[in-house]
């Protein structure tokens, strides 16, 4: 089970890269529009850290994009 779940943090964390790049965001510029801290940022996307459902709407709020295109694939 654990190596399930840090399986699904890993797959969220690069998808929510591969969507940062895409917008050309920085990780600085994503935590400042996500109001989240850049590290917290960088911890998430190498998937070393659960991620609540509130800083994830964050995230895609910030990203411009629906929770379910942040989910896609994860």
């Amino acid at each position: 089970m654990m190596l399930y779940m840090a399986n699904v943090r890993a797959r969220f964390g690069r998808r929510l890269r591969e969507l940062r790049i895409k917008r050309k965001l920085s990780q600085e510029a994503l935590s400042f529009e996500a109001d989240l801290d850049r590290s917290y940022i960088g911890q998430v996307e190498r998937g070393e850290c659960n991620i609540s459902l509130q800083n994830m709407g964050k995230l895609a709020r910030a990203l411009k994009v629906r929770l379910s295109d942040l989910l896609r694939g994860v």
